[in-house]
């Protein structure tokens, strides 16, 4: 079992290290191609999420 915390980001965060916009962030989520999860309104995005869809699109 790996003891590693898990890195929760927020909407904000992803925009950032994929460079993209809300718009294009909310249609990953929607679809499902990055795995999260939300707290009433608020988006959590685990960073291995993220890191799962970058391997995913630069096969």
């Amino acid at each position: 079992m790996n003891n590693e915390p898990v890195r929760i980001l927020s909407l904000e965060e992803l925009c950032e290290q994929l460079t993209i916009g809300r718009n294009a962030a909310y249609n990953l989520l929607r679809t499902g191609q990055i795995k999260a999860f939300r707290i009433k309104r608020i988006w959590k995005i685990p960073q291995s999420s993220i890191n799962e869809y970058v391997q995913a699109v630069t096969k």
